[in-house]
């Protein structure tokens, strides 16, 4: 498909991977939904692209109904959808203090794993209804973020590895479910980006990660996986398939 003129909602796209796309998919021409729950950063991404900013925590089923629906009202049903939307928190299982709160897995979890099908769910539903596209036939594509830490499960974050696996694994039989509705769907696993999640890393890791990339040696760049989302949406052949898209880097 052609961005030009397509609606599109990004979860996430306050800040980090979901900013840039959103900054990247405006400047191809796409009415841009972003759904984040920091309205004050969003509202300046939405501001600054002509876009609208709606509040969303995405593990919410009654957010993300509210929050596709005002997308829908307006700018027509999304035929590009992007989960970008997640946390990050190192936590050994068992540390100085004991096992870890089951709080902070479930949180994870909620986010990125039930927040990624929830999106998918409702924005799959609104491209079931929308006309194919009279060159590729095609009604819509599905964008998840995953993370080379779902393949190489680096310790101190079981369940950020654990729900990153798992949103590759559902990239496949989504595809496969949706085709008789002509939508795709593609994940992007990421290594490390210069994100605000980046951020909070120690320093010292920074620069074991740095060194373990084979080229280039730095952190990515979100707009280098905007660019990737273009390529997927502008792909008709690109579907049920995860993307690394990381230097090189195998986490250790």
């Amino acid at each position: 498909m052609q961005i030009s003129g397509l609606s599109a909602i990004i979860t996430g796209g306050g800040s980090g991977l979901g900013a840039a796309t959103a900054r990247h998919l405006a400047k191809n021409g796409a009415k841009v939904a972003i759904l984040d729950v920091n309205m004050d950063q969003a509202g300046e991404v939405a501001a600054e692209i002509g876009g609208i900013a709606l509040e969303c925590d995405v593990s919410s089923e009654e957010q993300g109904e509210r929050a596709v629906k005002a997308a829908r009202d307006a700018h027509g049903p999304a035929q590009i959808s992007v989960c970008c939307a997640g946390v990050a928190e190192s936590r050994l299982m068992v540390g100085k203090d004991g096992p870890a709160p089951l709080a902070h897995h479930t949180r994870i979890v909620n986010v990125h794993l039930v927040g990624t099908y929830n999106i998918c769910r409702l924005a799959a539903a609104d491209m079931a209804e929308c006309d194919p596209d009279p060159e590729t036939g095609e009604r819509g594509v599905l964008i998840n973020t995953a993370s080379i830490a779902g393949y190489d499960g680096p310790p101190g974050a079981i369940t950020y590895n654990a729900v990153k696996a798992a949103i590759a694994a559902m990239c496949l039989p989504m595809a496969r479910e949706l085709s008789r509705h002509a939508v795709r769907v593609m994940a992007i696993a990421p290594g490390i980006f210069m994100t605000p999640m980046a951020g909070t890393l120690r320093p010292e890791y920074m620069k074991e990660m740095t060194d373990a990339i084979p080229f280039p040696k730095r952190f990515g760049d979100p707009s280098e996986y905007a660019r990737m989302v273009e390529t997927i949406v502008t792909n008709p052949m690109l579907n049920g398939e995860t993307i690394r898209i990381d230097g090189g880097l195998r986490m250790h």
